[in-house]
């Protein structure tokens, strides 16, 4: 697979708006290894290359153990995720995968429970946002170094 575009060159106006999204999610309340677990499934949900190494690496910054890492994937098998890290999970999965499951009410109960509405408000632009970034890369090929 080779490269298609360089977004960042050719849509610098674009690319400034996604970038103060980040800075919002970045400003959120949210916990950075909860950010990094969220952005590395919606990514592997998605299929991002890119994004998925970008996210690995930062959530093993931010202190995510290897086990961890390896079990985003089947989080609802796990036994190594918080209750509020399970409910974002789940929270990230159902809006990823918005057109099959529309987020039904059931994963809202599950969910609502474990954030304040503020972090409602920021965990959804944090999925957002990632999900964006996901097509960005995927659309135009951007690869892992």
């Amino acid at each position: 697979m080779e490269p298609r575009l360089n977004f960042f060159k050719h849509g610098p106006a674009a690319m400034s708006a996604m970038v103060a999204l980040e800075k919002q999610c970045g400003a959120s309340g949210l916990e950075k290894p909860l950010m990094e677990l969220v952005r590395l499934r919606a990514s592997q949900i998605n299929g991002c290359a890119y994004c998925i190494n970008t996210h690995t690496a930062d959530a093993r910054n931010a202190g995510e153990s290897e086990q961890r890492l390896a079990e985003v994937a089947v989080w609802n098998e796990s036994k190594n995720f918080s209750v509020r890290e399970r409910a974002a999970l789940e929270w990230t999965e159902s809006l990823t995968q918005i057109a099959d499951s529309h987020v039904p009410d059931h994963v809202w109960e599950r969910v609502e429970p474990h954030f304040a509405p503020n972090e409602l408000v920021d965990l959804t632009l944090l999925v957002n946002t990632i999900n964006a970034w996901n097509r960005f890369a995927i659309a135009f090929r951007k690869l892992p170094a």
